[in-house]
């Protein structure tokens, strides 16, 4: 899928996928705090995050930084090697369960952005896993 960019003083042809690629684990980063974020302050009541939140938010930022995918990256959701604990996973996944609809009011760019990025990831074992023929 391309499109072609009509801005003035911008010329060529641009692939979405390349357009999404750049900085996908950063960009999957902001998501996860401005989950975690809104999860905290509207459901838990907190003005802050919470000490549980931040941990969460430490760890998943961990987690990212060390994805054996790299900029190949697809949502986590939609990734075959699961590399959160059990409990982490539990936590994580309720929170996206209440804040993925509603940070669509809240922060509707990075929303939209990462729907896409759902949309169009490709899956796949990472280099380092792949077995060997």
């Amino acid at each position: 899928m391309s499109y072609l960019c009509t801005r003035p003083g911008v010329l060529g042809l641009f692939t979405l996928h390349t357009f999404m690629a750049r900085d996908r684990i950063e960009g999957e980063k902001r998501v996860v705090e401005l989950m975690i974020r809104l999860y905290c302050r509207h459901k838990e009541g907190n003005r802050e995050l919470c000490s549980s939140c931040a941990g969460l938010l430490a760890y998943a930022r961990q987690r990212l930084d060390r994805c054996p995918f790299g900029g190949a990256k697809s949502t986590c959701r939609k990734c075959r090697v699961h590399c959160y604990r059990r409990e982490e996973r539990e936590q994580i996944r309720r929170i996206m369960r209440w804040a993925g609809p509603r940070i669509l009011f809240f922060h509707p760019a990075a929303a939209v952005g990462h729907l896409l990025r759902e949309l169009f990831a490709r899956g796949g074992a990472p280099a380092a896993r792949r077995p060997s023929a």
